[in-house]
This record gives structure tokens, sequence and C-alpha cells, in this order.
């Protein structure tokens, strides 16, 4: 028998063929399944024609073909490589054309029906996720193709299965008209990703069936009825329910938010099959210009999700899923956006357990079509609107039944079109209950709120003032940034100023952190491959690792910053009037599940704690609550009160005594260090002894300080730029990082102009500039000694026409050692200027090698804030004022050389030991990579400073205990 068939549906602009009509997802019933997930046997082809369709019928040996697991993508278990593209098309631009080296893969699965499996009925087989293209046969017939990656499709295969050796034949192409409509920002990655199942259906089962759950917040009442595609009857046991479908029925009830997730158990049951139901009773409403949920509005403090795993792609597991929603929750996450695709429909079940606003987007995106103008776009040609129809249709009905999905979203970046109106009047006419979403259309014509990506804090404001323009149907709607905040490397800064204004502005209702996770794929020589490592022709390098998570589900410092400015409770006040400002920000829950403590520290360390009885405040309540005395017994010195929110007890998402918030009170300032000049600088032997310092009597450069070998200390103003410094190729502001680059500040030049040893000072004079150009720094070092501690003071003057601002100022120097680090200022991580919120002021202990923060491609790292003094290698440094503080054992050199972790291996020969900054200021760091460059105000720009540091000889062991570093 042949098989040979034509490859024509490859390029059709249909959604397919056979596949039965959309309709709700659910976990599980009392019908039986089998899971056909597992080993399958698999051949990879060239093109799509290359092979005939014989290996569909029964009997075929296919013992000499590869293995590959499914779920999973054959480019990432040995089949060819993935290709990264931010929005070029991977292929020519010719639709619906794709290129003959289309790699397409062959999959079989051999199964025995179970011994149970019900005679009677018939039966589905569904996938819930291929890409980007399936034809699929069992036991030689064939059932039809389909099209829409991310999406489930379902065939009638009950009269076609026999007890044993079922074969299920599924050919995979690579690209397909499809892929036109799938050119989200991430990996392409070709395979059955998602579950295959079989499904026995019995006669008279649950066929579509859509739960209508509102909830009148008024009355305290909710509103249920199940619209069932066969009649049934509705129990639940909770609420006394038991109707037949379509009925309503109206009882009291407790509403779900994703603050209090009331989840109701449920069941729909006909004549052949029994659905548990998850019920949640709320209701979405656009009010007063306002998004609403049951009467309220609410404030998305969001993120975006793509779905990711460094070894499995978006092949994911229940856990990791569950990882995912764990980790939001404990970090004050309380919303998500699906970017850029319906995820695996477990996911949203999490989401309504755990509590999450979703707003589900369609597995749609042409965004390379405007490197052409958006000239033949799909969106705007109506062959394609059946196959746009179709993905809406199989969002929608997979997903409605689900609480947390308050809004449905168009797509992403695919323009605009009479195909994008007509999906937004399907939706509409299809759930009345949700609002829609699209960020590319300005005018809002298609959508119920007003979206917008990257929007700087200035127009941002803008909006919230109503000050923006535009059309009148657009000025009256709701505001989010879908997406902003690019969490690109060291990122992203300015997030704690665009909660303010969320904050200040009720039609600022929040938005969604660009993006969740890094998708680095792990590589057993790189760490973690980006862009361009797998030697793709056009590519995006690392622009696909742009998450709060680095690939292996760490927190980055972003994620720890985000947590911290969108904490749900303020903690504030200026801590010497008593009193300490608890303000409930939650939309709903009061603050009843939180318990309250204080400490009282000085210098850093906690002289004593104790409880704090806090009103269980209604959202948006404050009040002012008496803190307790002084301890009579505390030492004099810089003081806080620190007062944290926990979980009074555990919870589903997290254990007892989580920090949910927290807030420092300052209460004394610190003191600053003080060296009286009584020690000469002593010459004598090539060299000048002042105090504990040996100095180079020729250079004036430290020597040994108290002992400790000190070299090649100077002023330094170059850093290893980050992903947000460097800025993208689209970006028509400053991009400092190139700027700083062409100006040559990664290749000063230090002049040596004098040395002088006066009566009480050793004093450096030089001039740092780059080669060809006639701008510097006049850098003055003033090194003076009490004969136990040496103080230097360094005075630096701006000569020439400065443009741009500094990428730090400060000094560096080597250490031949050091492993053990201690500090007194902000920690536990890293910040800078515009990502300082969750630095806490406290002692703190870590290594070298601990301090640094591991982004997927290396860059300016690790620096720790506020330091008043910090002790490595054997020295102690205090500061005057504070400082940054960063140590590695590498030079800025070699990490802004470095492509990879991989790269970063200790100095060796002459720069081997550890490499110390100690910087004055830093500049922003901003969301450049996609989104804006850091505020004005957190520009270093250059002008006269002047910045002193104290050192001293000190125990390298540290064997007090302090609080360790943590994320």
């Amino acid at each position: 028998m042949s098989f040979r068939a034509t490859t024509a549906y490859v390029e059709d602009v249909s959604p397919g063929t056979g596949a039965l009509p959309p309709r709700a997802w659910y976990a599980s019933s009392d019908a039986a399944s089998l899971s056909l997930n597992g080993s399958w046997r698999f051949r990879l082809s060239d093109t799509a024609d290359a092979e005939d369709d014989s290996f569909a019928a029964e009997g075929y040996d296919a013992g000499d073909w590869a293995e590959v697991t499914v779920p999973g993508h054959w480019v990432l278990q040995g089949h060819g490589s993935p290709v990264y593209t931010n929005h070029l098309y991977p292929f020519p631009v010719d639709p619906p054309r794709v290129p003959t080296e289309n790699p397409t893969g062959d999959h079989l699965r051999v199964f025995d029906l179970p011994a149970d499996w019900p005679a009677d009925g018939g039966a589905f087989v569904r996938f819930d996720g291929v890409e980007s293209c399936a034809r699929v046969w069992l036991n030689g017939t064939e059932l039809g193709e389909f099209k829409g990656s991310r999406l489930p499709h379902e065939f009638t295969v009950g009269h076609l299965l026999k007890p044993a050796g079922n074969v299920l034949a599924v050919r995979v192409h690579q690209w397909s008209a499809g892929s036109y409509l799938e050119d989200q920002d991430q990996w392409w990655l070709p395979g059955i990703f998602r579950d295959v199942t079989l499904l026995h259906r019995p006669a008279d089962g649950v066929r579509d069936f859509f739960v209508h759950a509102s909830y009148d917040h008024v009355s305290g009442t909710g509103t249920l009825r199940v619209d069932s595609e066969v009649p049934g009857r509705v129990t639940v046991p909770g609420l006394g329910v038991d109707v037949a479908t379509g009925e309503p029925v109206t009882v009291p009830v407790e509403p779900w938010t994703a603050e209090t997730p009331r989840l109701y158990d449920g069941v729909l049951a006909t004549g052949g099959e029994r659905v548990p139901l998850r019920i949640g009773f709320r209701t979405v409403a656009l009010s007063d210009g306002l998004i609403t949920v049951n009467g309220r509005p609410v404030l998305f403090r969001g993120v975006n999700r793509h779905e990711w795993h460094p070894e499995r792609g978006r092949a994911l597991d229940l856990a990791t899923m569950r990882e995912d929603v764990l980790l939001m929750k404990r970090h004050n996450i309380n919303a998500v956006r699906t970017s850029h695709y319906p995820p695996h429909p477990a996911f949203l079940d999490l989401c309504d357990e755990y509590g999450l606003w979703v707003i589900d987007e369609c597995d749609l995106e042409t965004h390379g079509f405007t490197e052409q103008g958006w000239r033949d776009n799909p969106v705007d040609d109506d062959r394609w609107t059946p196959a746009l129809l179709d993905r809406a249709a199989r969002m929608v009905e997979r997903d409605k039944n689900h609480p947390s999905v308050v809004i449905w979203s168009l797509g992403n970046e695919v323009g605009t079109g009479r195909g994008l109106t007509a999906m937004a009047e399907w939706i509409h006419g299809r759930d009345t209950s949700r609002l829609v979403h699209y960020e590319g259309d300005p005018g809002c014509r298609d959508t119920d709120l007003y979206s917008r990506m990257y929007a700087d804090h200035a127009e941002v404001e803008r909006i919230g003032r109503g000050l923006d323009g535009g059309p009148r149907r657009r000025r009256e709607l709701p505001f989010i940034l879908c997406e902003y905040a690019h969490a690109m490397g060291n990122g992203p800064g300015g997030l704690a100023d665009y909660q303010r204004l969320f904050e200040a502005h009720d039609r600022l209702q929040g938005g969604f952190v660009w993006e969740w996770i890094d998708h680095g794929i792990a590589h057993p020589e790189l760490g973690f491959a980006y862009g361009g490592d797998f030697g793709e022709e056009l590519h995006d390098g690392n622009f696909v690792c742009d998450g709060l998570l680095f690939p292996d589900r760490q927190p980055s410092p972003g994620l720890v910053e985000y947590r911290k400015v969108i904490e749900p409770v303020a903690i504030g006040g200026d801590g010497t009037g008593g009193t300490v400002r608890i303000t409930n920000k939650h939309d709903f829950a009061d603050l009843s599940a939180l318990a309250f403590s204080w400490s009282y520290e000085v210098e850093g360390e906690t002289v004593d704690s104790g409880t704090l009885s806090v009103p269980a405040l209604a959202p948006g309540e404050s009040a002012e609550v008496k803190l307790p005395a002084v301890p009579a017994a505390a030492p004099a010195g810089e003081a806080h009160w620190t007062v944290r929110a926990v979980l009074a007890a555990g919870t589903a998402w997290a254990p007892k005594d989580h920090v949910v918030a927290w807030g420092q009170l300052p209460v004394s300032a610190r003191r600053v260090p003080y060296v009286a000049a009584t020690a000469r600088p002593v010459p004598g032997d090539g060299r000048i002894t002042l105090g504990p310092g040996v100095f180079d009597a020729r250079t004036g450069a430290p020597r040994t300080i108290g002992g400790v070998p000190v070299t090649e200390l100077r002023l330094d103003v170059w850093r290893a730029t980050t992903d947000n410094d460097d800025g993208a190729a689209w970006q028509s502001d400053l991009r400092y990082g190139l700027l700083w680059r062409t100006l040559g500040l990664h290749r000063m030049r230090h002049r040596l102009d004098a040395v002088e040893a006066g009566e009480d000072a050793l004093t450096v004079r030089t001039r740092v500039a780059p080669a060809a150009r006639e701008l510097g720094l006049s850098t003055v070092y003033r090194w003076t000694s009490d004969g136990d501690r040496l103080r230097l003071t360094v005075s630096t003057t701006p000569d020439g026409d400065w443009t741009v601002p500094l990428p730090r100022l400060g000094i560096r120097f080597r250490l031949a050692a050091a492993d053990a680090v201690r500090w007194y200022g902000g920690g536990p991580g890293e910040a800078y200027p515009d990502t300082r919120s969750a630095s806490r002021i406290a002692r703190w202990q870590s290594t070298v090698d601990g301090m640094q923060t591991p982004y997927v491609r290396p860059q300016e790292n690790g620096a720790r804030i506020d330091v008043r003094w910090a002790e490595l290698g054997g020295l102690r440094i205090e500061g005057d004022p504070v400082f940054f503080l960063t140590a590695r054992r590498w030079t800025t050199e070699h990490l802004d050389a470095a492509a990879h972790r991989t790269d970063l291996v200790p100095d060796g020969g002459s720069a081997a030991g550890v490499w110390v900054n100690l910087d004055h200021a830093q500049h922003g760091i901003g969301s450049q990579s996609c989104g804006p460059a850091p505020l004005p105000r957190y520009h270093l720009r250059a002008e006269p400073a002047e910045f002193s540091f104290v050192f001293s000889a000190t125990e390298s062991d540290f064997s007090t205990p302090l609080q360790k570093q943590a994320g």
C-alpha cells in the first residue's frame, strides 16, 4: 500500500482539516484515558516530502529509527539545532510559502489499550501542542492535519482502535503557513511538545460546557449557570447546589480573587460521564473607565511568562509549572500575561488554585512583517481570517472555565487589520464576562483597554493624568503596560519609579515586566547557550535571556527588587517619631493573615526585637502604629528600626513566617570615620612609608597596607557594559554603552603629573583620559595617616566638554588573595542607583565568589550599595561617604570580554588575585535593552567630586556569625 500524498497542506493558509471543533479542557473525569507520552520512534528528513507516507501503515518496521521523548522538541534531543530570532522570520518572507529545506520529523507510537478500556462509546486522540504543522494517522487511516502550535486539536478515533498494536503516526513540519502567524520572540523549536492523550468518549458523555459564575459584590451572592452541550446536572455540595445544566442558581458565596482564590468543588454529570469542576465566582467589568473585579479596581503587579525549561524548552511538566506559580506568589506577583500564546492548560489550573490574574493571549504574532512596512500582513488579508478565528476559538473554548482568566488578548505585535477585528468581534460575542486586550492598535478599535509597551516614565505619567491625547475612545479606557521594565541582564532599573506612578493615578492599572525567565539552553561547554551559539544564519544573540529568573529558575536580583517594589503592604516613617505607618495596598484582602514584628538595630546588629500589634486594615487603609521605646541598653551608633510583615500561618504557596513586606526606618545617622593626619611620609630605599602604608616613591602607588599587598590602585570609570547600557539597535535615544566605547572610556590612560611627600600627606597628581580625546579627569590622590590607619581622599575635576555621564567613579585595586567578605551596608544582593529598593542596611557576609551575579551574558554585576565598611583580604575599608563595593577574581576588562559564564575563570599570572572596586557613584541601570534609559536623576554626571576611604589591617578569617547573603 502506498501512502505518498501531497504536502500542499503545509502551505495552505487554512487551519487544517479533520480536527473536531474546540471545546472546554478539563484535567480529568471518570471516563477512561490513556497518556501516549513517552518514548516515540523518530525519523528526521530535510524536506517536507523527502519520505513517502508508508511509515503510517500498520506493520511498518521502524526498528532502525531513533527515539525521542514526547512531549519534547527534537532539536533539543540531538536532531538538528534550535534557532533564535526576536522578530525576523528565519526563512524568506513569501507568505504562505516556506523553504524547501523544511525539517520534518516522522513520529511513531505503538500502543495497546488497557485491559479495562471500555468496549462501548467512542474515543478522541488529543494533541495539546505541536510545532508547527502536523499530519496524523491511526492504524493507517489519515485523521487530518492541523496548524496552531500552542493550541489543542482532537480527532475521532474510536472506530479505528483495536485492543493491541495500535499505530499512531504523526508527521511534523518545522515550517508551514502557520509559521507566519507564530513569529514570537523565542526559540523556534519543532516537535510534539505537549501531551498526547487518548480519551474514551462514553455515550452521552460530556462534550463542551461553559461555567458562568458571577459575583454580586453588593449582595454577596454568586450566580452559577453551567451551559452544557450534553444536558446533565451540576452539583456543588459546599453550596447546596443541585441544578440542571442551563439553569441559573443564586447563593451566598465567597468570591474568587487573586488574593483570595476561593474555589468551590462541583461536578458536572451527564448520562455517561462525571467531570469535576473548580468554580470561582467573580465578575470582571469595565466600570467608570477602570478594570474592576467584583466591583473594585485592580492593580496588576504582573509578569510576562513564556514557557521555558533550559533542557526541555517549552515541554514543561506540572512540577515546573507549579514552581513558577509558587515563585510568583512568593515574590508578590499577582498577574501573568501568557506571552504570546495560551500556556499548557494545567498552568491555568494552578493560577485558579493559588490566585493569579491572567491575560490569556492567542497564539498569534506576525512581527516580522514590520521589515516590509506590514505589507502582506496576514492579519489584514481575508484569506487568513479563518485561521485567525480558529486560533481565537481554540483559546477561548479551551480556557473559558478558568476564573483566573480575566482578559483575553488577541495576540502580540501583529499590526492591525480586518482579521484582528473579526477575532475581537467573535470573542466579544462568545464571552461577555471578560475584557479584550491588544497592544498594537493605538486607536483601541477592538479592545477594552489601552495598552502600551515600554513607554517611559514621563509618557506613563501623561497617560495617568489624561494628557496623552489620541482618540476619545482611547482616552476613556484604563491603561496598562503590557510589557515594561525589560529584565535583560543587570536590571531592570526604574521599577520603583514606575510603581509610584501606577499608585498615584487611578487610570494606570499596573503592568507586566518583560519577562519571567531567561531562555538559556543548557550547554555542556557554554553553561547556558543563547542566539548564535548554534550557528544560526540569523539570530538575536542573548536578547532571549531577558527574564527575572535565570534559566535554572534561580531568582535574579531583578526579581528580588520587583518583589520589594510591589509589596502589598507599605511600611514607612522617619523612625524618630515613635510610630511606623502601615498601609494595606492589597485590592481585596485585609491584613488579618499577616503578623508584624520589629527589630532595633545599631551599626547593623540587632539589639532587641519583638512583635508589633497592627490592626487588620482594609484595602487602602493606613494606620500609625506605635513602636516600642528605644531599648535602654542600646549602644551609641547608627540605628534603624526594621519592621516586617510575615505570614501568620502557612498558606498553599508559602510557609508561616514568609516575609511579605518590610520597611527600614532610620533613627540616627552614622558616624563618619575620622583620621587625624599625625603621621609623616618617610622616604627611603625607593619607597615612602606613611603609617601602615608603604608606597612606591616614583609613582606614589601603594604597595602594602598593614602588610597586605595592595597593587594597581587607580581611579576607575569603566564598567563591563550591561545589556541595558548597550541598548537595542532600534533605540532612538542615547545608548550609553556605545557612546562610552566611542569616547574610549574602556581604555583610559593614567598620566602621572607629580608625587609630593609633604609634612602630613602624600599627594599624587594625575590626569585620567582616553587616547584621541581632549577631555579627561584631573585626579588627585591624597594619603594621610594617624599611624594605624590610612585615609585616601580622591578629588576629581572634569576637563573638556563631557556630554555623556560616566559609567562609574571610584578606585580599583588588586589584592593578592581574598575569600570571605563581610560588610556593613546594603544587602544582601547587588544594587545600583535605580535598583536599590530591596537593599537593606545590615551586616552581611559572603565570599568573593558568592558576590558574583551569574548573568547568562557576563556584565557589570555584584555591587553592594551604601556600604559603610567592608572587610576582605586582611583589609578593613571605611567610606566617607558610603560607597559601592565590588570584588571579583577577574578584571573588568576580562568581564567585559566574556560572552558566557564559562569564559569567567580567575585571572592568572600578573593579574591573579582579587580585584576590588570602591565606587563613590555608579550610573543607573534603566531597561534600555528594550525600554527606556535610566531617568536623569540616576545619571552619573561628570562633575567635580571628592570622596575618601580609610584603610586598616584586620583579620581575614571571619568567625563572628553575621547575616549571610540570601536571595
